[in-house]
């Protein structure tokens, strides 16, 4: 079984972007990996040669910034890189750099693989998530935050980044066909100095809105407000090892009050008491078809 990690990227220490992490992190489980080198101006390139792998094998891409509707242009790099896949891949693995997979859940993700390479029905593995909020201490536990995607796909070129690459299709905009994996991504994008984030969020929302919209919805200051979240409660787990250096270097002081939520309207509220109770979303958004 052969198996090709993939992702891109641009600017990493400019936003700061835990992308070497997050490529560390899945390399044990990849005989090779591919990286889409956006045109960077902060010295990314030297950060991903410092890793100092054989597997790794990095093309220069530039960035349409023109692409201005749905973050299609991050689709469009993430299949650069998936393109980039040797033919001769079973599967072909993607990370995001700022998503950090746990080594506690790499042999249940070998497992999986091996299990599904040679089934054509199975098109990819489904993951879960938990995602990081204001620091390293919280989660989010509200319907804002997605709760399943795929990420590691058969190396077939019909399949597509779909929308802002957070997930995938096929050509024909039909969804894959998936096997749950009992494994999660740690999703690390809103965990940054608050300085560094402000910036992300005045850069990184031009992929998906005007500059009418800008104006009116992110405001212009020094740093990011991380108060202003519907709900979060404590992370009680483990961070994967490549993270632990980050999080005893966190600059930045962040304290919630997790007894206190925010919901927006009623309807917010009342489906999040079914969730809890329950452990049912209503009308959760599924980006793929559970076989």
């Amino acid at each position: 079984m052969k198996v090709t990690g993939f992702t891109f990227i641009r600017n990493a220490i400019r936003y700061d972007y835990p992308v070497t992490e997050a490529i560390n992190s899945i390399l044990p489980l990849c005989n090779d990996f591919v990286i889409a080198m956006g045109n960077s101006d902060d010295g990314t390139e030297k950060l991903i040669e410092a890793i100092n792998s054989p597997k790794i094998k990095t093309f220069p891409t530039t960035w349409d910034d023109s692409l201005r509707e749905g973050g299609k242009v991050l689709a469009v790099e993430t299949n650069k890189a998936f393109d980039a896949v040797p033919a001769d891949s079973d599967w072909a693995f993607y990370i995001q750099g700022d998503e950090v997979i746990h080594e506690k859940y790499l042999d249940e993700i070998h497992a999986a693989m091996k299990k599904w390479k040679d089934d054509p029905n199975v098109q990819g593995l489904l993951f879960n998530y938990t995602h990081f909020f204001g620091s390293y201490e919280y989660v989010g536990d509200s319907r804002r935050w997605y709760r399943r995607e795929i990420r590691v796909i058969k190396n077939d070129k019909n399949i597509r980044s779909y929308r802002d690459a957070q997930g995938f299709r096929t050509r024909d905009n039909e969804k894959l066909k998936v096997k749950p994996v009992n494994a999660w991504v740690y999703h690390y994008g809103w965990v940054k100095n608050p300085l560094h984030q402000q910036k992300k969020q005045e850069t990184f929302n031009k992929m998906w809105h005007s500059d009418e919209w800008m104006e009116k919805n992110v405001p212009k200051r020094e740093m990011f407000d991380y108060s202003y979240i519907d709900s979060l409660k404590k992370f009680e787990g483990t961070h994967p090892s490549v993270m632990l250096k980050r999080v005893k270097e966190q600059n930045w002081d962040f304290k919630h009050d997790t007894s206190q939520k925010r919901f927006y309207t009623l309807k917010d509220s009342i489906l999040m008491k079914i969730e809890n109770l329950t452990g049912w979303r209503v009308g959760e958004y599924k980006n793929y078809k559970l076989i």
